[in-house]
C-alpha cells in the first residue's frame, strides 16, 4: 500500500464518521458442516429484496422484522473506532422503535489500511452462516467491544460463547465462500456509493457517519409516514423496502442532480441547526472575548481522533486569528481509564497558571498520549512547573471530578458524547473534520457575526447574540409503566425517593452486562434508590420465560434473598437455563424443591410474567434490558454516567 492510499483510507474512517452492544435477534437453528449460507441463516426461509437500490436479502445478518416498513442498512468496519461509537445509538433505534417497526441489516465494509479487520468480518460472517443472527449480533457485540483484543484466540473464543464450536468456526472463517460474502458487501458498498464508515442507508437514504441520534430519528420517521402511505395504496409489506428505495433513489437523484449516497461523507451532514451551547468563565479558552466565532470543542486527552484533529485547530487560529476563539470543555470518555487523571491534571494547571499554564499541559498531554499512568503525570507537571503535590492530590482524589461530570452531562444533554465534537457558533461538527469542513462554517458565521456588529451588538456579545434562540436539548424521554406491582422482587429502600424498574431477561447477555452498573448504583446512592424488576423475557429468548417463572417462585419462597440470589445464579450461568438448571439452581439456595417444581408445572407465576410484559409493551419498550427511573427512560446497558445523571436528576426533583 502506497502512503497515500494509506493517508486517504485512514481519513476516510475517521472522519466519515464521528459522532458521538446491545444487539439480539430473531436468528435460530443449527448448522451441519456445509459450506454454503445454511439454513440457520434463514429463519422463515430464503427471501430477497434484491430489486431494492441498496439490495438486501436472507444472506445478510438481520434485527428485526422481515416486514418491518424502515430497513436501516449498516456499512460498518469493525476496526473502526467510530463504527464501534455509533453502536449505542443504533442499540437505542432498537429500543425506541421495536422490531415490528424497524430492521437493521449488517453489511461488512471493512477499510483498506485496517489490516486486521478482514479476519474479525471473516469470523462474523462465518458465525451468521453457522447459527443465523442471534449468534451473529452476539459476536458483533464482543468484536466491538473488545476492539484492541481481535486475536485469532480471541474470535474464535466469542464464536464459541456465541454457539459456534471451534472446529465449525475455523473451517468456516476460512471457507472462501464466506470470504467471497465479504467481498461482495465491500463491493456492493462502493457502488452504492459508501466511502468510509460508519455510513447508513434508511430506506434508501443515505447518512453518513456516527451521527446524533436525532438525525436518524427524523429519517426515520419519515420514512414510517412513507410506508404508511405505501401499505395504504396496497403494497404488501414484505414489498415496501423495495418500493421506497427505488423511489428515494429517483428524488435524491432529482433533487441533487445525482445519488445522494455518492456525496462526498467528508463534507458532513450541516442542516445549520444553531444549538443553545452555554460556555463557562472557567472554560480553557484561547482567542479573545470579542472573537466573531466561538468553537466549543468537547475533548479528551486519551481520545486518539482528538489529537489528530489539533493541527486543524492550529490551522483555524493561524488563519483567523483574533476572529475565532477556541472554548475546550474536558470530555473525559469511561472507557479511556486514563482520560479523567489527565483532564484532572489539565484543570490543576488551569487552576495554577490560567489558560496559558492549560494549553501548555493541553499540549503536552497530547504529546504524550500513550503514557499518561500516574508517574508520567507526575513528571509532566514538574516540565510544566506546576505545584507537583496539588497536582497529585488533584489525579488521587478526582479534585475537578464535578467540574467535569458537569462537561459530560452537558455532552450527552447536546448528543455530543462522542469526541471531538465542536460547536462553531452553536453549530454542530462532529469529529476530526478538515479545516476545509470548519471554513465552510466559520466563513458563514463571520459573516452573521458582522452583520450583528453593523446592528450595534457589542462584540463581546456576539456569541450570546446568535445562540440566543439556539435549539435546547429535549428533556430526557419518558415512559409511564405505572405503580410498583405489589408482587414485583426489589431491593434498596422501601420508602426511596427514586424508584428505578428493570424490565430484564435472563437469556440476554445483555441485561448480565449491567449488572455491575447497578451495584454501583446501589453503592453510591443508597437509601435513595430502589430497584424493582419486571420481567420482559423477549419472545425468541425460548428459555426465558420459564426462567423468570422460577425466579419469582425463589422470591415467593424466600423474598428478596431468594430471588436475587437465584437472579445472580442465572446471569452467572446464562447458557444453562434449562428447566434441570433451574431445578438445581432452585436446590443449591435451599428452597423448596415439592413446590417449585409444582409452580413450573402449573405455570403458577405466568401471569404475573405476562402482566410485566404487558406493561413493557403497553409503555412502548422493545427490548432488553431498559429502566424506568422515576419516569425517566433509559435503553440498553448504559454505563455509570447515564444513570447517575437521572437519578441526580430524579433526586432534584423529588425533594
Amino acid at each position: 500500500m502506497t502512503r497515500g492510499t494509506a493517508i486517504i483510507g485512514f481519513i476516510l474512517c475517521f472522519i466519515a464518521g464521528m459522532g458521538l452492544m446491545w444487539g439480539i435477534d430473531r436468528g435460530a437453528g443449527h448448522s451441519g458442516s456445509g459450506h454454503d449460507i445454511t439454513a440457520a441463516a434463514f429463519e422463515g426461509g430464503p427471501w430477497s429484496d434484491e430489486a431494492a437500490s441498496v439490495p438486501v436479502s436472507s444472506k445478510d445478518a438481520m434485527w428485526g422484522s422481515r416486514n418491518a416498513p424502515v430497513t436501516l442498512v449498516m456499512f460498518s468496519d469493525y476496526n473502526c473506532g467510530f463504527c464501534k461509537r455509533v453502536e449505542g445509538t443504533i442499540e437505542e433505534l432498537k429500543q425506541k422503535y421495536g422490531q415490528d417497526k424497524l430492521r437493521v441489516i449488517w453489511k461488512n465494509f471493512p477499510l483498506p489500511m485496517h489490516t486486521k479487520a478482514k479476519p474479525t468480518h471473516y469470523g462474523a460472517e462465518a458465525v451468521f452462516q453457522a447459527k443465523g443472527s442471534e449468534a451473529f449480533w452476539k459476536y458483533h457485540a464482543m468484536a466491538f467491544e473488545n476492539m484492541r483484543e481481535q486475536t485469532p484466540e480471541n474470535l474464535a473464543a466469542w464464536a464459541a460463547q456465541a454457539g459456534v464450536d471451534k472446529a465449525t468456526f475455523n473451517k468456516l472463517k476460512d471457507d472462501p465462500k464466506v470470504k467471497a460474502k465479504v467481498e461482495a458487501d465491500i463491493a456492493l458498498g462502493q457502488k452504492v456509493g459508501v466511502r468510509g464508515t460508519p455510513a447508513f442507508y434508511i430506506n434508501g437514504v443515505f447518512l453518513s457517519g456516527a451521527q446524533p441520534i436525532d438525525k436518524f430519528t427524523a429519517e426515520i420517521d419519515k420514512q414510517l409516514a412513507a410506508a404508511k402511505a405505501e401499505l395504504n395504496k396496497g403494497t404488501k409489506p414484505d414489498k415496501v423496502y423495495v418500493a421506497l428505495t427505488n423511489a428515494n433513489k429517483k428524488i435524491g437523484a432529482a433533487e441533487g442532480g445525482k445519488d445522494k449516497g455518492k456525496e462526498d461523507p467528508r463534507k458532513g451532514q450541516d442542516d445549520k441547526t444553531v444549538w443553545k451551547i452555554p460556555v463557562a468563565d472557567d472554560d480553557p479558552q484561547k482567542g479573545p472575548d470579542t472573537a466573531l466565532v466561538t468553537i466549543v470543542e468537547f475533548s479528551e486527552f486519551q481520545c486518539p481522533f482528538c489529537s489528530r484533529v489539533l493541527p486543524t485547530m492550529k490551522q483555524i487560529q493561524d488563519t483567523y486569528k483574533d476572529k475565532v476563539r477556541i472554548l475546550f470543555k474536558s470530555n473525559p470518555l469511561p472507557f479511556h481509564k486514563r482520560a479523567l487523571p489527565a483532564s484532572n491534571l489539565a484543570r490543576e494547571a488551569y487552576a495554577q497558571k490560567g489558560d496559558k499554564g492549560f494549553w501548555a499541559a493541553h499540549d503536552m498531554l497530547f504529546e504524550n498520549q500513550k503514557k499518561l499512568e500516574d508517574e508520567d503525570l507526575w513528571g509532566y507537571a514538574e516540565k510544566l512547573g506546576l505545584d507537583v503535590a496539588k497536582v497529585k492530590d488533584a489525579v488521587t482524589n478526582n479534585k475537578y471530578g464535578k467540574r467535569l461530570e458537569a462537561n459530560q452531562d452537558l455532552a450527552d444533554d447536546f448528543s455530543a458524547s462522542g469526541t471531538p465534537h465542536f460547536f462553531v457558533n452553536g453549530r454542530r461538527v462532529t469529529g476530526a473534520q478538515p479545516f476545509d469542513r470548519f471554513k465552510t462554517i466559520i466563513d458563514e458565521e463571520i459573516e452573521k457575526a458582522q452583520g450583528l456588529l453593523k446592528k450595534g451588538v457589542k462584540p463581546a456579545e456576539i456569541y450570546e447574540a446568535l445562540i440566543k434562540d439556539g435549539k435546547e436539548p429535549p428533556p430526557p424521554q419518558k415512559k409511564d409503566v405505572g405503580e410498583v406491582p405489589k408482587d414485583s422482587p426489589w431491593k434498596g429502600a422501601a420508602n426511596a425517593k427514586v424508584v428505578i424498574h428493570e424490565f430484564s431477561d435472563f437469556e440476554c447477555p445483555f441485561c448480565g452486562r449491567v449488572n455491575p452498573t447497578l451495584k454501583q448504583v446501589m453503592e453510591n446512592f443508597g437509601d435513595d434508590v430502589k430497584i424493582v424488576w419486571r420481567h420482559n423475557p423477549l419472545h425468541f429468548h425460548k428459555k426465558a420465560p420459564l426462567a423468570s417463572e422460577a425466579a419469582q417462585e425463589a422470591w415467593v419462597q424466600k423474598g428478596k434473598e431468594g430471588f436475587w440470589a437465584f437472579h445472580d445464579k442465572l446471569f452467572a450461568n446464562q447458557k444453562k437455563i434449562d428447566r434441570a438448571d433451574l431445578e438445581k439452581y432452585a436446590e443449591e439456595l435451599g428452597l423448596d424443591m415439592a413446590k417449585f417444581k409444582k409452580a413450573l408445572d402449573d405455570h403458577t407465576h405466568k401471569a404475573k410474567v405476562d402482566s410485566d410484559l404487558a406493561a413493557s409493551k403497553k409503555a412502548g419498550i422493545g427490548g432488553t434490558p431498559a429502566f424506568v427511573v422515576n419516569g425517566y427512560f433509559i435503553s440498553g446497558a448504559q454505563p455509570y454516567p447515564k444513570f447517575k445523571k437521572l437519578i441526580k436528576r430524579a433526586l432534584k426533583e423529588a425533594k
